[in-house]
């Protein structure tokens, strides 16, 4: 179900909002700081409860705001409207849905799966593997329903093993049974990841032929343990080195998904524009296996698509996004870079950022395009 209505207040620069976006392509336009990306910035607090610009999210709130009110409305009978907010002066995030409040942040994510491509994208080849842990369970959790519920125990007998590790004497029954524990729930979420993996690795495959075919690139999965060795075993004998360092080296907290080119780190090898569609063709990805899984699609934020990419390969991304009928929100500083580049069937919104002279981004429609 695509957004039919979005709402904000309070967002960094921007003025308040009210607006409806077009269910399938939204091209957003606007000079360097005027708030484009401050656009997406909302979209992607209102679906995921955070933001991709700052880990701090009182730095999102404008400097005369007194909060952040964010609002949205999926299309549907009946329509879904879901929020958030945030004052100032207090540090949690209130989550309403369909009228009520919720505590779970899981609701929220669940609610609206989006995926973001900006410049920061590149992490996911280049960063570390946090990056692309989250990327790989973002998927398993919203195609297999149990995920969470193992994710959360694992991490909480990990919490409690580490603790055990760093006391002063460690109480070998109380380490035997979270160790007991985070072995069940580990296991059972490598189970989910590597079914996960093997499902998505050929709709990755298609999709990257499609942007730019790349004989040789591999993406590996790597569960966070010796895959010759059982993790009760591991972790039965690694408990003297374990507290040492402090902390349990061995898990599914340290799995990865490796992306290489010739048995090489794919970044090594690739140039910034190949590396932007690699990256595009794991979202892309991403959106298309959800929709073959559940039958829902995937929301997409790209900011400043046009940077990296030539013409040509602009234009075939657009016509990717456009066979999996998702919608999309696209800034970009030059409209002349995107406008041209869609079929005449393809719903298109047009939207402007214009600086006003006290320094706020206003937002306005542009001629749309319907046919």
């Amino acid at each position: 179900m695509p957004l039919d209505r979005l709402a904000f207040q309070g967002l960094r620069n921007l003025q308040a909002i009210d607006f409806q976006p077009g269910s399938r392509i939204n091209l957003v336009t606007g000079d360097n700081g005027s708030g484009k990306t401050s656009l997406l910035e909302g979209i992607h607090v209102l679906g995921m409860g955070r933001s991709f610009r700052t880990r701090q999210m009182r730095h999102v709130i404008g400097h005369d705001a007194e909060g952040l009110v964010l609002h949205g409305r999926l299309a549907g009978d009946p329509p879904i409207p879901f929020g958030v907010r945030r004052r100032r002066d207090e540090s949690e995030l209130e989550i309403r849905l369909s009228g009520e409040r919720v505590s779970r942040l899981s609701r929220l994510v669940e609610t609206l799966p989006l995926q973001l491509i900006n410049p920061d994208a590149f992490r996911l080849l280049e960063g570390p593997p946090a990056g692309r842990r989250e990327f790989l369970d973002w998927g398993v959790f919203h195609v297999k329903h149990d995920f969470l519920e193992a994710w959360q125990r694992a991490r909480r007998a990990l919490k409690h093993r580490n603790a055990l590790l760093r006391h002063g004497r460690m109480d070998g029954a109380s380490l035997s049974a979270w160790e007991h524990e985070f072995v069940h729930w580990s296991e059972r979420i490598d189970a989910l990841r590597s079914a996960w993996v093997n499902a998505f690795l050929p709709v990755f495959e298609e999709t990257l032929a499609g942007l730019m075919p790349l004989p040789g690139l591999q993406l590996r999965y790597t569960r966070g343990w010796d895959r010759r060795r059982e993790l009760g075993e591991i972790l039965s004998q690694g408990r003297e080195v374990d507290r040492q360092m402090g902390f349990t080296q061995q898990g599914p907290q340290r799995a990865d998904l490796a992306v290489r080119l010739h048995r090489r780190p794919a970044v090594e090898v690739l140039s910034r524009g190949q590396q932007k569609l690699v990256v595009s063709a794991l979202k892309l990805a991403q959106g298309r296996l959800l929709e073959a899984a559940t039958g829902r699609h995937c929301l997409y934020l790209i900011d400043d698509l046009p940077a990296e990419l030539d013409s040509a390969h602009r234009r075939v991304f657009c016509h990717w996004l456009e066979s999996m009928h998702c919608q999309a929100f696209i800034t970009s500083v030059d409209h002349d870079a995107l406008a041209d580049l869609w079929q005449p069937a393809t719903p298109v919104a047009m939207f402007h950022v214009k600086r006003s002279p006290s320094g706020e981004g206003q937002l306005a429609p542009l001629e749309r395009q319907t046919s």
